[in-house]
């Protein structure tokens, strides 16, 4: 059950807002003002006007990978963010929560269902109006929250970069290949995830498939990586850099001949019951869909040509008859230098009407661009200061909003290297789960405070 709009929180006024946007961080945006009393207008160019990389009007439509990563919130800055946000009403972790699919210790998700339950819960908000249009402009007046994503359409972008001044940042982001799962050969591959993760979260237990390659497998593939034909780049995008997070399974290759196998590649925590022995290299598949008929390739973003892609991904063991409901691809994403041109609350200074949300502003990862959305909701309607410093949450405004540095600033997924440090001696072991509880403390203080007001 996803939560409804019923505001229990009324501000001293109730601003109509205009959302740009309804990704992941428009979404959540949308439904945080409304929930707190506003009026929303969601304005998104999909279905007229499509990206390069979305294939619906769906609101919340997943573009990459359909896992947002751990959901351990005592071992991983995002499980803590995953937890923040829950208790904070977050849509998105609910609709996530809905239609989860089993994933050992992460959160992964139906996507086509997660995106359907997001959408109806927006169409059935009454304060929330959706409409179609392409948004050129940023406007003059009234409280405006641009959520357009790193695919931001391009006369919008060239007005934002008209205003500040600053030239959009940019870097590439690859998708992974999705596999029909009755197309894996099951007497090679196995049911197993890592170090057997995962059994004591719901759906949690052998949930990936892996598919096992010997030394010389592996060396051959590699080759095959390096020699594939590549995707030409356009002029305007040779200087771009990847982001570190999500680089093409053959720019890793070209780091060096190991870095694949100690990298998505990595055999440690599993063993291959057909031979009775930890593989030399493993190739991972995540369940896409609530089904279990679409299963994607973990860490297989790609710019190989779609040809080169089916040749090179069938030399895996396990792969070699595999049918593709969907081949990897490569898009160009921007964002703002969102720690010279944002306040602390995602104002941006030259336009204090206009705010910020999602991946725009140089967050990474789905669960960060919502967080964004569901700060600059609040933020809009009138309600909370920021969230306190030593939350997942403030940490990472805190870190896009002024903390990094201008001159080198790139897109950042939550870690606890973005919190403050922790007093005393602590030990490594107890690190991560002293960070989270600190944060759960003080994110029930804030929370408490606000319903309170």
């Amino acid at each position: 059950m996803l939560p409804a709009i019923t505001p229990a929180i009324t501000p001293a006024i109730t601003p109509a807002i205009t959302i740009v946007g309804a990704g992941l961080a428009g979404s959540e945006a949308s439904f945080q003002a409304a929930r707190a009393g506003a009026r929303v207008r969601l304005v998104e160019m999909r279905p007229a006007h499509m990206t390069e990389a979305h294939r619906t009007g769906q609101a919340a439509e997943l573009v990459c990978s359909n896992s947002f990563r751990s959901d351990e919130m005592f071992a991983s800055a995002v499980g803590l963010l995953h937890e923040e946000m829950r208790r904070a009403g977050s849509l998105i972790l609910a609709a996530a929560d809905a239609h989860r699919v089993p994933a050992g210790a992460a959160l992964a998700v139906d996507r086509e269902g997660f995106a359907a339950a997001v959408t109806a819960a927006l169409d059935d908000a009454p304060n929330i109006s959706r409409e179609t249009a392409l948004v050129q402009a940023l406007p003059a007046a009234g409280e405006t929250i641009i959520a357009t994503g790193p695919l931001t359409a391009a006369p919008l972008a060239e007005a934002i970069r008209r205003l500040t001044g600053e030239d959009s940042l940019a870097f590439f982001d690859a998708i992974a290949p999705i596999v029909h799962r009755d197309s894996i050969d099951m007497s090679v591959a196995w049911m197993q995830s890592r170090w057997d993760k995962g059994a004591e979260v719901p759906g949690g237990g052998a949930d990936y498939i892996n598919c096992p390659l010997d030394r010389d497998q592996y060396h051959a593939f590699v080759a095959a990586l390096l020699a594939g034909e590549k995707t030409e780049f356009r002029d305007f995008e040779r200087a771009t850099p990847y982001f570190d997070g999500c680089l093409p399974v053959e720019v890793m290759a070209e780091r060096g001949p190991d870095t694949l196998r100690w990298g998505p590649m990595k055999p440690v925590g599993l063993r291959d019951p057909h031979q009775q022995c930890r593989p030399f290299a493993v190739v991972q598949l995540r369940q896409d869909n609530a089904l279990g008929t679409l299963w994607n390739m973990v860490g297989f973003q790609t710019k190989l040509k779609h040809a080169e892609q089916v040749r090179v991904f069938r030399m895996i063991p396990g792969l070699e008859r595999a049918e593709f409901a969907r081949l990897g691809g490569l898009h160009r994403n921007a964002f703002l230098n969102s720690p010279r041109l944002l306040d602390a609350s995602l104002r941006l200074k030259l336009a204090p009407n206009v705010r910020f949300a999602g991946q725009v502003t140089g967050v990474e990862g789905y669960l960060e661009s919502a967080a964004i959305g569901l700060l600059a909701g609040r933020f809009a309607a009138g309600l909370d200061q920021p969230p306190p410093r030593e939350t997942a949450l403030g940490a990472l405004l805190a870190h896009i909003t002024g903390e990094a540095n201008p001159e080198t600033f790139q897109p950042m997924n939550v870690n606890f290297g973005l919190f403050p440090p922790l007093s005393g001696e602590v030990g490594r072991k107890d690190r991560k789960r002293l960070y989270a509880e600190r944060a759960l403390a003080a994110l029930d203080r804030w929370l408490g405070r606000r319903q309170a007001a």
